[in-house]
């Protein structure tokens, strides 16, 4: 089972950690109710008031636009009311006559009669005037910009008044380049000028038409002075929803839907009655509320301080609490291996300390016991061991070995020499009594001496390598000759069949363990065999076979315990691995 999981198993079992997550809980869960109510009422009545606010000043911008309309409507009407100095009823009584012959309105110039109406307002920037019977074309301009004819659309603006020609007609916003210089965005308004002195028909008798550009700025003016921001949107549109006056520009109302499907935006409007039309305005969220959404964030951010003082706190009421319970568990353990050490006394009377009292006697009473009925059997082993080991004189046996050594060297036998030099090394460490676990770079070392009376035997067919990765310590422990039977195995049944051969040595660290790997590149195993040896190791009782390989697994299991050993495989014709596991222990 991985460790993580081991963990996540005895912590969702410990009472400390269910103290402290109920401790949590009760401090969370009305923290987070108490603020989120808060926030949403908060947000829901900013959100109410500002809309409403923005809702007021979109009607009052409509109201405003609306009455625009029916000004610029009276000032195209003077062609009929004559409402200036000078006018009188007799000059109007015939208009055609006037405008045809005397080329006047009322009596009055046309070109004067275009200045009074180009400078009625302080919006128009230009005024014209076409006569039906030849097209002549009379204008007024504000600043004398030179008009280039060809390019005023006036045929096009008068077929689409055909249809209703005794109404006004609002042209959208455009470009005036027929104004040479001129790089002004206007709308147009226009009216024709219907004879009445005769009898009425049912076609209107046009005499000619008025136009008069008007300067968007004018729209402007009234979505400066509201609270849109510089990503907002204003559109004004009639009722065949046909734009007006962009903010942003575009294409019409279109273009604040299309831009807005994740809502965004928010979308108000307002009738505008003289054109039958609306005003649409598209405010954006984020910008809008950017102050309600910081109140937001604040009170999210006091959430999670709180949240993280809680946990904190939490974890340090269970930390104090479990500390010396966790302390005292250690301690049993240190007693389980062996080692009878009371536990320092803890400060206070509380059940934790009457319950390390309570253990520090134990443990005195234990060792009392064990000093009583055990230790003086163990001595007299230990003395019974040490007088069989001092019969044994291993000194002795090196000495004769390297006497024979100098005797080959001497007689120029470097190779016998070398070879009872490795012999002599091997049993330097075998012969070592009191050692369970050497450094890997002692294991290492003896490897290399055996496979060198080896190699010597084999005449020199056979290569040992050792490889290693770079966070090995070679000083990590290992049980004591657990290379060398595999290593061995693997000459004896692996290499044996073949001319050539190499043993490869790998040590690295993996999931938190050292691994030695042991390959060949000989003959192998096939499946029937591989089994046989892996049912071999995990045997209860000692196998006919593989006693090298289940001597090594069984000293590993019982040094570090059961997640430790052996592992083997093998391909026929490729060779055989074994993975030897150690815990990464200091």
């Amino acid at each position: 089972m991985p460790r993580d999981r081991i963990f996540r198993k005895r912590l969702s079992k410990s009472i400390f950690f269910k103290l402290s997550a109920a401790f949590i809980l009760v401090g969370l869960v009305p923290l987070f109710a108490l603020s989120l109510f808060s926030v949403q009422t908060f947000s829901s009545y900013v959100v109410r008031y500002t809309t409403s606010n923005l809702q007021q000043m979109v009607l009052y911008m409509s109201y405003n636009l609306d009455t625009a309309f029916r000004q610029y409507d009276d000032i195209s009407k003077l062609m009929y009311t004559g409402r200036y100095e000078g006018f009188s009823e007799q000059m109007s009584r015939n208009q055609t006559y006037n405008v045809n012959e005397l080329e006047q309105i009322n009596a009055t110039p046309i070109d004067s009669f275009l200045k009074t109406v180009l400078y009625s307002d302080t919006y128009i920037t230009a005024a014209y005037f076409t006569r039906e019977s030849d097209g002549k074309l009379y204008y007024q301009d504000r600043e004398n910009h030179a008009l280039q004819s060809d390019l005023l659309p006036i045929k096009q603006w008068q077929a689409d008044m055909a249809a209703q020609p005794n109404r006004l007609a609002i042209f959208p916003a455009h470009a005036d380049p027929y104004f040479a210089g001129s790089k002004r965005d206007v709308f147009t308004v226009a009216r024709n000028l219907i004879d009445t002195s005769g009898t009425l028909t049912r076609e209107p008798k046009v005499v000619g038409t008025l136009f008069f550009d008007v300067d968007t700025s004018l729209f402007r003016q009234f979505s400066g002075e509201s609270a849109l921001g510089e990503q907002d949107e204003l559109v004004l549109v009639n009722g065949d929803n046909q734009q007006f006056f962009s903010k942003q520009g575009g294409t019409g109302t279109e273009k604040i839907l299309s831009e807005n499907p994740d809502r965004d935006l928010l979308i108000l409007e307002e009738k505008v009655p003289y054109l039958q039309g609306r005003l649409v305005a598209g405010v954006h969220r984020v910008a809008l509320f950017e102050q309600l959404f910081s109140a937001r964030t604040t009170v999210y951010l006091a959430i999670l301080i709180g949240a993280i003082t809680l946990v904190v706190v939490g974890a340090w009421f269970s930390r104090r609490l479990s500390a010396p319970i966790r302390r005292l568990m250690q301690q049993m353990t240190v007693v389980e291996s062996g080692r009878l050490e009371p536990m320092p006394e803890l400060a206070g009377e509380d059940e934790i300390g009457r319950l390390t009292q309570s253990f520090n006697r134990m443990v005195e009473r234990l060792h009392i016991h064990i000093d009583e009925a055990y230790v003086a059997q163990i001595k007299q082993k230990q003395t019974e061991l040490s007088a069989l080991k001092s019969q044994i004189r291993p000194h002795y046996l090196y000495n004769t070995l390297e006497v024979i050594r100098m005797n080959a060297v001497d007689k120029d036998a470097d190779e016998v020499a070398d070879m009872i030099h490795a012999l002599a090394n091997q049993l330097k460490y075998v012969i070592d009594y009191g050692e369970e676990q050497v450094s890997l770079e002692r294991e290492i070392a003896h490897l290399q001496d055996y496979f060198y009376i080896i190699s010597v035997r084999y005449d020199n067919r056979y290569t040992l390598r050792f490889d290693r990765s770079p966070e090995v310590d070679m000083q990590r422990p290992v049980v004591k000759l657990c290379l060398q039977p595999i290593v061995e195995n693997a000459v004896q049944h692996g290499l044996r069949t073949r001319k050539k051969g190499t043993v490869l040595v790998a040590a690295a660290v993996q999931n938190n363990q050292l691994h030695l790997t042991v390959h060949d590149d000989g003959s192998g195993m096939d499946a029937e065999t591989l089994s046989r040896v892996e049912a071999a190791l995990h045997a209860e009782s000692l196998p006919g076979h593989s006693i090298g390989l289940k001597n090594v697994h069984e000293r590993i299991r019982s040094q570090y315990g059961e997640a430790y050993g052996l592992t083997v495989t093998s391909r026929e014709g490729v060779g055989t691995s074994i993975l030897l596991r150690f815990p990464l222990v200091e």
